[in-house]
């Protein structure tokens, strides 16, 4: 159960994370990459970010250079939020795969 403070600060990191990522997607091209979901620790010192990339076929490539490049999206991200936080905290991506599983269980209703 999130607290109030958690969930202001998880959709406003969530919204700067989304326009760092369009710079971002822009370096990769044909991809499109979507911030599904913030979860921050109690303590605000590390955010779980849920990303949805598009293409599935270059999901697992597109990561491991989002993952290449965490300590400068954190950076951006320090500067964007330095007014409103007094630490950014430390950044995990995680694959939302909440739309495929969907995907699988419309498949197999139908059938």
């Amino acid at each position: 159960m999130d607290t109030t403070r958690q969930q202001k600060i998880a959709r406003m990191l969530q919204k700067e994370l989304s326009e760092i990522f369009l710079g971002v997607a822009r370096n990769i091209p044909g991809v499109m990459i979507t911030v599904t979901n913030v979860r921050i620790s109690p303590d605000l010192s590390i955010a779980k970010v849920y990303l949805s990339i598009f293409p599935g076929a270059k999901t697992e490539s597109t990561l491991e250079f989002i993952k290449e490049q965490t300590k400068t999206i954190r950076y951006e991200l320090g500067v964007k939020v330095r007014h409103q936080l007094r630490i950014v905290p430390d950044l995990s991506f995680y694959i939302d795969d909440s739309l495929d599983y969907i995907d699988n269980i419309d498949r197999l209703l139908q059938k």
